[in-house]
């Protein structure tokens, strides 16, 4: 199984663009997992709230192919604790899917196209967080996932 991160938009911190690096290079012990960032759209003052939304989900789902799992991470998502986050990747894994795709949006979040492909919505938290954090936080927590499922320390019970 191959799992992505796409996101609307790049990072401009460059200490959480180091960070996200170590964890994608500590990910590639356990599963081929590719971050492709989304470039911003232009001129989005001149967009409606509900355009933009339209726009960016377009770029979205031209990334996607029908065999593809996509999961929102949607602040009206399901929230795991990080034993049940990795079980929900075993799972996936034992279903024998190709693709497992996860998506961040835009400011706005996800137009009605993106929702109504989606297979699932998740939550990292009740709290709001930046675009850009997020990246982080989700894919130390795919990091922290793997380690689980390989029963390495890395995660203290």
């Amino acid at each position: 199984m191959n799992i992505t991160l796409l996101a609307i938009g790049k990072t401009d911190n460059k200490q959480l663009e180091d960070l996200i690096n170590n964890y994608i290079k500590r990910l590639g012990f356990y599963i081929k997992f590719n971050f492709e960032v989304i470039p911003d759209l232009k001129n989005v003052k001149n967009l409606s709230e509900s355009l933009q939304k339209e726009k960016e989900g377009k770029l979205i789902l031209d990334k996607l192919e029908n065999s593809d799992v996509l999961i929102l991470l949607d602040e009206n998502g399901k929230q795991y604790d990080s034993i049940g986050f990795s079980d929900l990747l075993q799972k996936h894994m034992n279903s024998g899917i190709k693709k497992l795709i996860f998506v961040i949006g835009g400011p706005y979040g996800f137009s009605p196209e993106v929702y109504h492909r989606a297979n699932g919505k998740l939550s990292l938290s009740k709290m709001t967080f930046s675009h850009q954090m997020i990246r982080l936080f989700f894919i130390e927590q795919l990091y922290r996932g793997f380690t689980i499922l390989k029963n390495e320390p890395y995660h203290h019970r």
